[in-house]
């Protein structure tokens, strides 16, 4: 599976990539992005299995890469995972198209969780 993680910290992108491997999805080819932008020249590049996002990043935002996606015609797997979880942005993620949405602090379980759900689709 490819995977394209996007964040703009680069500590936060190797927390959900090590997250990835104790949730027993590991070996994967990871492919990294500091904002909304990047990730959307990587998805076109690279055409992923999936994509892992922030949701607050600077150049352009999770939800307005996920809209941008959405608006090519992109219907890749995606995901947020972010240190916000409200309602609000729940179902905005969801209006939007995305598979699912991980708070953190977040664990392995809940990784591997959102993850079969997406590998089910």
């Amino acid at each position: 599976m490819k995977i394209v993680v996007v964040d703009d910290s680069r500590v936060m992108r190797q927390i959900v990539i090590r997250t990835l491997r104790q949730a027993g999805e590991g070996g994967h080819d990871i492919v990294e992005a500091e904002n909304g932008r990047e990730a959307l020249d990587a998805v076109e590049t690279h055409s992923p299995d999936l994509v892992l996002s922030d949701w607050n990043m600077p150049e352009m935002s999770g939800i307005d890469l996920l809209d941008a996606l959405r608006s090519r015609g992109n219907a890749v797997p995606f995901g947020f995972v972010t240190s916000e979880g409200s309602d609000d942005m729940r179902a905005r993620a969801a209006s939007s198209g995305a598979s699912f949405l991980i708070a953190k602090p977040f664990t392995p379980e809940a990784f591997a969780d959102a993850i079969a759900t997406v590998k089910v689709a």
